[in-house]
């Protein structure tokens, strides 16, 4: 593991959905009609308060709880195929992702992706956006940790990977429970939150409304600027 120096910036690690990818509102949407199948009644507009950042099994959780009923045992897998197929053609790069991607990876600094979503999902949204170059096979997948956000293991998963200790990674989220993984794991958390919105309250997140702000914190953090 390397030894970082202190206030040093090794690691940049990304959510996926509603930060690199703007695809936030067709899954959570998906979700919210899910839901009234079910019984419990959540408008496509209230979708994205409701279900932002928040993995298959908690909203089967909360479904259930709200409803009294049981979900088919597989329902999230159904919901799994329910995403790739609107992503195919549905996914689209947030706005300025690439430009901001180009000037984290001209600071020299290593990036990788935690995410909630599955393996198979970010393989659409990847290829629908371009965004796969820029990472490889840095991605994880909390489907694959097994513990999904806000449990901070996927994101002290990346970090281990690339042989970083948690105090020198930067998380870029936009979500609650993302928010929450990042601070668990002793991570630093710069959080985009969408303009005139009020973003939870976190003690210690940073706070941007653009993509392009978001070098300029890591080289703040740095100490270069």
């Amino acid at each position: 593991m390397r030894v970082a120096r202190a206030g040093a910036v090794e690691l940049v690690i990304f959510d996926c959905d509603g930060v690199l990818v703007d695809s936030e509102a067709a899954t959570c949407g998906l979700c919210a009609q899910a839901a009234r199948e079910a019984g419990m009644m959540v408008s496509d507009e209230d979708s994205i308060e409701t279900f932002s950042g928040m993995a298959l099994p908690l909203i089967r959780r909360m479904i259930e709880q709200k409803t009294g009923t049981t979900l088919a045992p597989d329902w999230a897998a159904m919901m799994q195929a329910r995403f790739v197929a609107a992503m195919e053609k549905g996914a689209k790069p947030v706005t300025g992702v690439y430009a901001m991607l180009d000037a984290v990876r001209a600071m020299g600094l290593p990036m990788r992706v935690g995410t909630n979503s599955s393996m198979e999902e970010m393989a659409v949204k990847f290829a629908a956006t371009n965004l796969g170059p820029y990472f490889g096979d840095r991605v994880h997948s909390a489907v694959d940790v097994g513990a999904p956000k806000p449990r901070p293991d996927i994101y002290l998963t990346a970090a281990r990977q690339e042989g970083v200790a948690p105090q020198a990674c930067v998380v870029l989220e936009d979500s609650l429970p993302g928010a929450q993984a990042a601070l668990a794991a002793g991570m630093t958390c710069v959080m985009l939150v969408e303009p005139g919105k009020t973003p939870p309250e976190l003690l210690g997140v940073l706070r941007i409304e653009h993509l392009s702000e978001f070098p300029a914190v890591l080289e703040r953090l740095n100490g270069q600027g």
